[in-house]
């Protein structure tokens, strides 16, 4: 199934190829503030259709995740790191996803303020 999604102003727009069967919660200073839901996928499942240049990026702590925002309106659509098996992940928003019911989906809760 494909998804699309995009920032709130629609200057980055994103289409995700996959099944979203669960969502992350985590507690992390980053995403405890931007109250993301996140679902993973292999990166070349992620497709930027929109706005890749204007996207801005912002790391911390260990900078392995590259948390990518629209600069126009501050929105998160999607994040970009490396899987626990080396390969290349994107971390998507899904509340940036249109059509998703997010409250038909199982949250799992992660400690990502432990790290």
């Amino acid at each position: 199934m494909k998804h699309s999604g995009s920032c709130h102003c629609g200057k980055v727009a994103i289409e995700v190829e996959g099944q979203i069967d669960s969502v992350l919660s985590c507690n992390c200073s980053m995403c405890q503030r931007k109250g993301a839901l996140l679902w993973f996928v292999p990166r070349e499942r992620l497709q930027v259709i929109r706005g890749e240049g204007e996207l801005a990026t912002y790391t911390f702590n260990r900078h392995v995740i590259r948390h990518h925002f629209c600069p126009t309106c501050g929105i998160h659509p999607f994040g970009e790191g490396t899987g626990p098996d080396g390969a290349a992940m994107a971390a998507i928003n899904a509340r940036c996803l249109e059509g998703v019911e997010l409250d038909t989906l199982p949250i799992h809760h992660y400690d990502g303020r432990s790290l």
